[in-house]
């Protein structure tokens, strides 16, 4: 991060978690919390009126839940980056999280090493996933480069034929 203040959004409907990430991120000068809300409908019309820099989002949010909040912030303010902090830890869930558009998603169990990482991850443009998901995300990787390289070997012996 680049010393500048960055504005971040906490969308979350548990107060504990709230002072959680109020507590870390005043540890960080450049990190200044311009809102938390505890809905989806409320994050989507924060966004719009906010423009934070990053929005911390759950999953599990009354009104609209966080994937479908997420949908409708990349519409609505595409400047605000999205990390998704979650305790689900369904690698489908995250996932379907970053298929919104969102930089990163972190299981919150891991919040206490990772969320600073993650933070700067997708303020920087890059993705993130929680280091207890990666292995899966690296699986599906190797799976699919796997796959993608069957599927040209029998493309290219289907064309020696």
């Amino acid at each position: 991060m680049d010393g500048s203040s960055i504005r971040v959004l906490v969308v979350d409907d548990y107060e504990p978690w709230h002072r959680f990430v109020s507590t870390m991120l005043q540890q960080q000068q450049e990190l200044r919390i311009v809102g938390q809300v505890r809905d989806g409908l409320e994050a989507v019309q924060q966004a719009q009126e906010l423009y934070p820099d990053l929005i911390l989002l759950d999953i599990g949010l009354p009104t609209i839940n966080g994937l479908e909040a997420a949908r409708r912030i990349c519409k609505c303010a595409p400047q605000s980056k999205i990390l998704f902090v979650s305790e689900n830890r369904s690698p489908e869930i995250a996932e379907e999280a970053l298929g919104t558009g969102a930089g990163g998603y972190l299981v919150k169990s891991d919040a206490a090493k990772e969320l600073l990482s993650a933070i700067n991850a997708v303020l920087e443009g890059k993705r993130f996933i929680s280091a207890s998901l990666a292995g899966h995300f690296l699986a599906a990787m190797t799976l699919s480069t796997q796959t993608m390289q069957l599927s040209w070997m029998l493309t290219l012996v289907s064309g020696i034929r």
